[in-house]
């Protein structure tokens, strides 16, 4: 028995096929279409604050709302470009991270600018950023009373260039019994900076003194040698290599208290200051009559100027490999390292200078200044100039930025 549609079909009267379905067009599309959806950014918070004395980075990511298995990979991914027990009041931590909590990157400030940053991804990555500072030429002057630290202070300009004054013209100047009152100072310094902030510390470039109806001139190198060259009325006196650019004066030739055995005793140098590390340069030409270790003085480079002078460095950290004993040195050289060795209480280079085997103040003996090569010839002169001539200029503008300012 064969059924039949009740519908009549085409050219069939009474019988009609049932009409084939098919999808709509859109529908069709959709539910072919092989485009996934685009994904959604999470969104993400920013939260940041400056360390308190005392804190961990254990207990700031805690505040910040961090897991202890997350602060723990942070401490230890930031502690491999960073000692976290040098964290101070003042560095700062930010946290980037999503609604959940999650963290996408935490990074810690400390001083200069740098960042250590640990970023969370497939892995758990650091790094340490160290922003490129801003090398500005600033310029000053100020009127001398009670002293030259205050002078400084009172102008606004930085006190420590006192003492790279003291060193330069300590063998020419005697600055109390020369100094009446009333004598005017320019200085010309450089200062790297992030913004308004100043990272390190600032170098002099140039500085004009007039003493007693003389005028006094000490031109430094930007070339990082400290070697400097001091003008007296425009002419060459001497030239100067400090042995640790822009260190502390931290103790003066003469008898003392020992800061180690605490008893009265002769100290036969100088000390400078300086953090551990930083290069130590030879004062004049020479030859290196010994490079080793002395009772006291711990790691030692000597240099012999001539045959009644030489100089001594101590507390050395490290020389360099090819410095060996014989070989002759220029002023300006770089013939160690700051440090701590022998009999010290901290990091400082123990400069001693000694004629016929006997001490001398290295700050006022004139025989080492005589067997450093003076420069007379005009590049010296021309040096001069173009410091005069940059120093003027920068002047010109302080004072056109403070009319400004002043408006």
């Amino acid at each position: 028995m064969v059924l039949e549609a009740a519908f009549p079909t085409q050219g069939q009267p009474g019988i009609e096929r049932i009409p084939e379905f098919k999808p709509l067009p859109l529908l069709q599309e959709i539910a072919a279409s092989d485009t996934a959806l685009p994904e959604i950014e999470p969104v993400l918070t920013r939260w940041s604050r400056e360390i308190a004395p005392g804190e961990t980075l254990d207990a700031i990511l805690a505040e910040a709302g961090l897991a202890a298995n997350t602060r723990a990979e942070v401490a230890l991914a930031i502690g491999a470009e960073y000692d976290l027990r040098r964290l101070r009041p003042g560095h700062s931590i930010t946290l980037i991270s999503t609604a959940d909590g999650a963290a996408r990157s935490v990074s810690l400030t400390v001083g200069d600018g740098v960042r250590i940053e640990a970023t969370f991804g497939e892995e758990l990555s650091t790094s340490v950023v160290s922003p490129e500072p801003e090398i500005v030429t600033l310029a000053g002057e100020a009127v001398i009373g009670s002293s030259l630290f205050a002078a400084l202070e009172e102008a606004d300009m930085p006190a420590r260039f006192a003492v790279d004054l003291a060193q330069m013209l300590g063998g020419t100047v005697d600055f109390r019994r020369d100094m009446s009152g009333g004598e005017k100072l320019q200085l010309l310094w450089r200062e790297a900076r992030l913004g308004n902030e100043r990272i390190g510390q600032p170098d002099l470039a140039f500085a004009a003194l007039e003493i007693g109806g003389a005028l006094y001139e000490i031109v430094w190198p930007d070339s990082g040698s400290g070697q400097a060259t001091i003008y007296v009325d425009g002419e060459v006196l001497r030239v100067f290599a400090q042995p640790v650019e822009g260190a502390r004066l931290s103790s003066v030739f003469g008898r003392r208290t020992h800061p180690v055995y605490g008893n009265v005793r002769m100290h036969t140098g100088v000390d400078f200051a300086a953090a551990g590390g930083t290069p130590v340069h030879a004062t004049a030409p020479g030859q290196i009559s010994f490079i080793g270790w002395r009772n006291g003085y711990g790691r030692v480079v000597e240099l012999s100027h001539g045959s009644d002078t030489m100089t001594r460095y101590a507390h050395l950290s490290s020389t360099p490999d090819e410095l060996t004993q014989g070989q002759r040195v220029a002023a300006g050289d770089m013939i160690g390292r700051v440090g701590a060795t022998g009999t010290a209480t901290g990091p400082n280079l123990h400069y001693e200078v000694l004629v016929e085997g006997r001490p001398t103040d290295p700050l006022t003996d004139e025989r080492l200044a005589s067997a450093t090569e003076r420069q007379t010839d005009d590049t010296a002169l021309s040096r001069l100039a173009e410091a005069r001539a940059l120093m003027a200029a920068s002047l010109d503008r302080e004072i056109a930025l403070q009319t400004t300012e002043s408006l």
